[in-house]
């Protein structure tokens, strides 16, 4: 079986991830699950570079295939902001029932398509002969009037998909799985690590 690291500490980002790649025949390991506890400075201007410097470094540290996501909330109210710093928004110590009431403080003002956001993530793979994929995926919704939910974890509670009329943090993580920004990319990911293992 091969083993493939994931560059992530987040749990709930593992939790989503192992449940979209349950299918493929690999071993799948966290960070914490091979003892690397490493704060690398994703000083990219695009989640693409960011995905890659975290791909690419853990790589070079281990010798293994590796993946790496960046992901974050582009709020078009707010210039796109938080996007690519959506984790250090407000520092990363902020919890985001502060984050997420914040965001929902500045669009006070904005009403219907004004409100328009959506939740993005780039994957990258980092093969150990130097080689580097990445694939995009997005979902578009609006930020919600009120946090909502108890699902997912980060700005899931204040992300509003009207086709489901709930926040992502509302859905069963199976089907937010099946149309997240995440599933999305990773989904696209499956298909290039298919060929590979």
């Amino acid at each position: 079986m091969n083993k493939i690291i994931f560059a992530t500490t987040n749990e709930g980002k593992m939790d989503e991830i192992r449940m979209i790649l349950s299918d493929v025949d690999i071993q799948l390991l966290s960070l914490k699950d091979i003892g690397i506890n490493i704060d690398i400075e994703e000083n990219g201007t695009t989640f693409e570079e960011n995905a890659i410097i975290k791909a690419k470094t853990i790589m070079e540290m281990t010798g293994e295939m590796v993946l790496a996501d960046d992901s974050g909330l582009e709020v078009d109210f707010l210039n796109k902001a938080p996007g690519i710093y959506s984790a250090r928004f407000l520092g990363t110590e902020t919890p985001y029932s502060i984050k997420n009431q914040y965001i929902i403080d500045q669009l006070k003002a904005a009403e219907g398509e004004q409100r328009s956001a959506r939740f993005v993530c780039v994957i990258a793979c980092a093969f150990p002969d130097g080689t580097i994929i990445t694939k995009r995926g997005t979902i578009e919704g609006f930020i919600a009037d009120q946090i909502s939910g108890v699902h997912g974890f980060g700005y899931d509670p204040i992300f509003y998909i009207p086709e489901f009329q709930c926040t992502t943090a509302e859905m069963a993580p199976e089907r937010k799985n099946e149309i997240s920004h995440r599933g999305k990319a990773l989904t696209a990911m499956k298909e290039i690590l298919l060929q590979y293992i």
